[in-house]
């Protein structure tokens, strides 16, 4: 009996403390999660919950960090698609998604669309026309709010990265990196320039920080990574301050989707450096899906996917006290790419 008091004198102070409505059944894991968001004694407390993006089940949700899902924000109208891979705008209004329109056991033969909706479910429409593979989109962070995603090169391989507009339509798309050779764009500066994995024909693979020139071909300028010769850095992001990075990163140059490592590191814009690197998560490069890390609560705590469980789950890393947690709520569900409220990639 005391226990059980104990118990639910503990839930009292969470709500006492916190903005957040806690569910009766939360564990211990998710508390954790829950931790940074209550107000220290002599503290102001937060205006409201944190809010993420993210995938279950096909469909993008947008919740607030911990709590089980309501309503989905999407659901495609032929069954057998689904929706992937939000990116949340700067201005925190907007995201831009993709959808699948045709599956393929292999990825890189999907047929896909991207699409922007409102962060409130209204404003939904598409940017591309569904014929192409475009992945991954995200938005930069030049007051522009444009929409940039990578689009997979049918003729010559690799990728090419492709910007479209706000209410843009499908055809209006334009590329802005050469179709010769591989880019991908992962995250982007307030300054204008994209972070971009490339395959340049007199470098071979490298990061660069690439500036777009209207009517020229773009800027390269290499990100020196001491882990960039023994292999590839994926999906990575630049935090909110671009003073840090969290990226995937898999050894070698044949890219398979278990087994990657997460970072975070230091990153310097100007000096064009990744250093002080930390692996968090997947250190040993187990065959485990563990991807998307993407930044919350500023830069004090990491969101990423695994499948570690069996089923997709997302997990929160914190790096004040290095702990790791998983916040998503229904273990039968499937998980997916995190992403924090008004934090492009």
């Amino acid at each position: 009996m005391k226990a059980h008091n104990d118990q639910l004198g503990r839930r009292e102070f969470l709500t006492r403390t916190t903005q957040a409505t806690v569910a009766l059944a939360a564990s211990a894991s998710l508390d954790s999660v829950l931790a940074p968001l209550v107000a220290r004694a002599g503290e102001a407390r937060p205006s409201r919950a944190f809010r993420i993006s993210y995938y279950c089940n096909g469909r993008i949700h947008v919740n607030e960090i911990g709590q089980p899902e309501g309503k989905p924000l999407t659901s495609p109208p032929v069954r057998g698609q689904e929706d992937f891979k939000p990116s949340w705008s700067k201005t925190g209004d907007m995201l831009v998604c993709f959808r699948r329109l045709k599956n393929d056991p292999v990825t890189a033969n999907w047929r896909t669309a991207i699409f922007i909706i409102n962060a409130d479910g209204t404003g939904f429409h598409t940017l591309s026309d569904g014929t192409h593979t475009d992945f991954n989109p995200t938005w930069t962070r030049d007051g522009k709010n444009t929409p940039i995603w990578n689009r997979k090169n049918d003729k010559a391989g690799g990728y090419i990265v492709m910007q479209g507009k706000v209410g843009g339509q499908p055809g209006e798309e334009v590329a802005i990196t050469d179709g010769r050779f591989h880019n991908w764009a992962h995250s982007c500066l307030t300054d204008g320039r994209i972070l971009v994995s490339s395959w340049r024909p007199a470098q071979g693979y490298g990061v660069f920080l690439l500036t777009r020139k209207e009517g020229d071909e773009p800027l390269y300028e290499q990100v020196q990574c001491e882990l960039v010769p023994q292999g590839e850095l994926h999906r990575a992001s630049i935090s909110p301050s671009e003073k840090k990075i969290c990226f995937e990163y898999l050894k070698g140059h044949r890219f398979q989707e278990p087994g990657h490592t997460l970072y975070i590191g230091d990153f310097d814009a100007q000096q064009r450096t990744v250093t002080n690197l930390k692996a968090f998560a997947n250190a040993e490069g187990k065959p485990i899906w563990f991807a998307y890390p993407r930044w919350i609560h500023g830069e004090s705590a990491v969101v990423y996917h695994s499948t570690q469980t069996g089923k997709g789950q997302l997990y929160v890393y914190q790096l004040e006290d290095g702990s790791t947690k998983r916040f998503s709520t229904d273990p039968k569900a499937d998980y997916r790419y995190p992403h924090g409220e008004a934090a492009p990639c």
